[in-house]
């Protein structure tokens, strides 16, 4: 009997690629809603609101280091990605009910952050095990797979506001903002009939789990072990100082269990592990300015933001404040194949730069996007920058992005053995999660006094926190730099101690 030909990466990448596409679609779309949903829905002041969020952005990247382990060691990592895919859409189903009730919120939230536990770093794994061993493309594999994020935010975020505002003026604003929630739901449902279609693909890619029946009473324990993480998310959210308690301790047991594994691991293992931990740290600080997005700069864009865009005085369009948001995932699409093209013709010649000296050149573009934003409020008008202020700003701060955070991933692909994978990628969203929750907190530096309605007020506080955070950019961009050497040491050490199969010549591409 002749047997299935091998699957291509490239069709196994689309399927993964397609899943998180959509994934990330209702993801974002209920993101760029959500602060502003709890302010002038549920009557919480911008700290409040951002700090809510801030904890809820922590747990939904903390959870998959518990969602890879499932994946890893009991129930297999393609089934644990489309468990958390339909959980997924069941948290946004919840946030379509019109109605307005607080625990209805949380209780929405606790389900998404238990779905994107299941899905997130499983659906990385999937990426890492499909390029396993191709040490030139698993940067431009996960630079790709980053711009299936941004493909889904970037519709998403342009609609859900859209629908907000064209349900809300025919309907009531009441139903605006439950049905701009509910097209996250259906987006997601159409994710995952195409990867019903698509499955096959993936057949072959998996961890040893996905190998064996499931047993049913393992299955169980894990949905019941995953009803009490809906709720004690939901307590942790209805409460300040227990949430904060919780974020920080996370950070302390990250760094132990880093500290834990590279202390018991083989000398060969050692040197990638501890490079993992310098660029895991470098990470942190990233996501505290990535934050910004959601909190400071989605109410900067409320109050201090001109929303036309004109060009040689001709009005082109406007657009609703939450949309300036998908200025991030649009410079991404736009900008990810330029940076596939490089890595690979640097690739080629053997001149890729290290990920540590792409982390320092992210670092410096994010720090002057930054100042791009305080610059610009010198020539304010009435209190309002330039709509292309933001477009300029959040271009610079996507290439930081795609250059910092674009790469985790592929850092962790790297340098940590295949044996910890899931675990460290959940463990490297942890470390991202509680940097999301900083970065809340230092949002609500910009906190605007209540009654407070004057924009020449505001302006000079949202400026100033985005100069400071210029600053701190800097001191990001030194320290990355003055690190090369030793990041260079430990990369070398890795690489001496790792033998890599030879690389493969089909060219990664999306298409299916």
């Amino acid at each position: 009997m002749a047997s299935n030909p091998p699957v291509s990466q490239t069709r196994s990448f689309s399927t993964v690629f397609l899943i998180e596409m959509w994934e990330r679609f209702g993801f974002y779309g209920m993101q760029v809603l959500m602060v502003t949903y709890m302010m002038k829905k549920l009557g919480f002041v911008d700290t409040k609101a951002n700090l809510v969020w801030g904890a809820a952005s922590a747990l939904i990247f903390a959870t998959p280091a518990i969602g890879g382990w499932v994946g890893d060691r009991l129930i297999g990592t393609r089934r644990t990605m489309l468990l958390g895919a339909v959980v997924l859409a069941l948290g946004y189903a919840l946030l379509w009910i019109p109605s307005n009730n607080l625990w209805l919120l949380y209780g929405a939230l606790g389900v998404i952050i238990v779905g994107n536990g299941f899905f997130k770093s499983n659906a990385g794994n999937l990426v890492r095990k499909i390029y396993d061993g191709d040490e030139t493309r698993i940067d431009s594999a996960f630079t790709i797979y980053y711009m299936a994020v941004n493909i889904g935010s970037m519709v998403s975020m342009t609609l859900t506001p859209w629908i907000r505002d064209y349900v809300g003026e025919r309907y009531g604003d009441h139903w605006g903002w439950h049905t701009a929630f509910g097209v996250c739901a259906i987006g997601l449902l159409l994710g995952l009939v195409n990867y019903a279609l698509m499955r096959r693909t993936l057949g072959h890619v998996g961890s040893p789990a996905d190998e064996v029946p499931v047993k049913p009473l393992r299955l169980l324990a894990v949905l019941g072990a995953a009803a009490l993480m809906v709720l004690v998310s939901a307590l942790i959210l209805l409460n300040e100082l227990l949430a904060r308690i919780c974020v920080y301790a996370a950070g302390v047991v990250i760094l132990g269990i880093f500290a834990h594994l590279i202390r018991r691991s083989a000398p060969g293992e050692r040197a990638g592990l501890v490079a993992a931990l310098v660029l895991t740290l470098q990470t942190i600080f990233f996501f505290i300015f990535y934050q910004q997005m959601s909190t400071s700069l989605n109410l900067f864009a409320q109050k201090n933001v001109d929303l036309d865009f004109r060009l040689f005085g001709w009005h082109l369009f406007t657009w609703i404040p939450e949309q300036y948001q998908n200025l991030n995932s649009i410079w991404i699409v736009v900008l990810s194949p330029v940076l596939v093209a490089l890595y690979n013709g640097l690739g080629r010649v053997g001149r890729d730069p290290s990920v540590a000296a792409k982390f320092a050149w992210g670092f410096a573009a994010v720090a002057a996007g930054f100042f791009i934003y305080g610059v610009g409020a010198r020539w304010a008008v009435a209190g309002q920058v330039s709509s292309w202020i933001m477009v300029w700003g959040y271009g610079l701060y996507s290439l930081g992005e795609m250059l910092v955070s674009g790469l985790g991933l592929a850092m962790i692909a790297r340098y940590v053995p295949v044996r910890m994978g899931g675990f460290m990628m959940g463990a490297y969203y942890v470390a991202t999660g509680v940097s999301q929750y900083l970065g809340s907190v230092v949002a609500n530096l910009a906190h605007i006094p209540e009654g407070l309605d004057n924009p020449v007020e505001s302006l000079d506080i949202y400026t100033s926190l985005f100069n400071k955070l210029g600053f701190v950019g800097i001191a990001c961009t030194a320290i990355a730099v003055a690190a090369l050497p030793l990041m260079k040491k430990l990369s070398d050490s890795h690489a001496a101690h790792t033998a890599l199969p030879a690389v493969r010549s089909e060219e990664l591409s999306p298409q299916p």
